[in-house]
């Protein structure tokens, strides 16, 4: 036990350095006998041995990321979970969250380990992250990292923080950064599975050509006819789930492509990424 005597002093001296609460630093002081560096190593340890005791525990609330690069050049989504919505709304929570999407933006990490170790006020984000799993008593983490790049990329954050939309277009022209905040919402709401038909893989297309053909045979309709009524159906699945073919959600006498062209002339989408909090 410490000889030493804490004072209230030390003890917030400690709480600004680390963030930690009043009571883990006056432990983390006594248990050190009042060398600063040393409790700053038993927090650190401390939130080491509440992360490995919270890694079986499902972490699916959080918050999602978007954000562009200056020049609007690149953009980057950002999950980061944990396990309450209480943590997801704090504000210190958030700014971490932001934080770690900034670095991703400056530094255009390859992949998720790549972030994590990219530092954030002077410290490794995967250092950070036990931290603060120490500090707030849950798992955190970062589950998703996507980018996207083009010649204007368009982000948006959609219901507090739980879903973000990234979407590139071929040019920066003018009415571009309204035009692509519209169908950054349309990408949000109608959730497309690709740009248009060319971008929809193989077995996506099986699989709703089987269903397609099923439900044309358990109508009874001849079987000669199954083939070109499902081509039908294809076609439709097309219209509605890609995203260039999609109604315009602010104008159904416009698909996605006609809005795009009718801003400008030849302006499409050539890239982007959805991600829902959890999903």
């Amino acid at each position: 036990m410490s000889t030493v005597t804490i004072s209230a002093a030390d003890v917030n001296k400690l709480r600004t350095q680390t963030g930690a609460g009043m009571m883990d630093c006056k432990k983390a002081l006594t248990e050190t006998n009042g060398d600063f560096e040393a409790a700053i190593d038993y927090l650190r340890k401390k939130g080491a041995k509440v992360a490995a005791s919270r890694q079986d525990r499902e972490s699916n609330e959080g918050v999602v990321i978007s954000r562009t690069s200056a020049d609007g050049k690149l953009g980057v989504i950002v999950e980061l979970n944990c396990e309450t919505d209480f943590v997801a709304k704090n504000a210190d929570f958030v700014a971490f969250a932001n934080a770690i999407a900034d670095a991703a933006v400056a530094h255009n990490p390859a992949d998720i380990e790549a972030l994590s170790q990219l530092t954030v006020d002077g410290q490794k984000i995967a250092d950070a992250i036990i931290d603060k799993t120490g500090k707030i008593g849950e798992k955190i983490g970062v589950s998703k990292y996507e980018v996207v790049k083009g010649d204007k990329v368009i982000a948006y954050i959609h219901g507090n923080y739980r879903l973000g939309v990234l979407v590139a277009l071929s040019k920066d022209a003018a009415g571009a950064d309204e035009a692509g905040k519209d169908v950054a919402m349309q990408i949000a709401a109608m959730n497309p599975v690709a740009i248009d038909k060319d971008g929809v893989d193989a077995t996506t297309i099986e699989r709703e050509l089987e269903i397609a053909k099923e439900q044309i045979r358990a109508e009874g309709k001849p079987e000669a006819m199954v083939e070109k009524i499902a081509a039908g159906k294809l076609n439709k699945f097309y219209k509605d789930s890609t995203l260039l073919n999609q109604e315009f959600v602010k104008d159904s006498s416009k698909s996605v492509a006609q809005f795009l062209d009718s801003v400008d002339k030849g302006l499409t989408v050539t890239a982007f990424k959805r991600v829902a909090l959890g999903a």
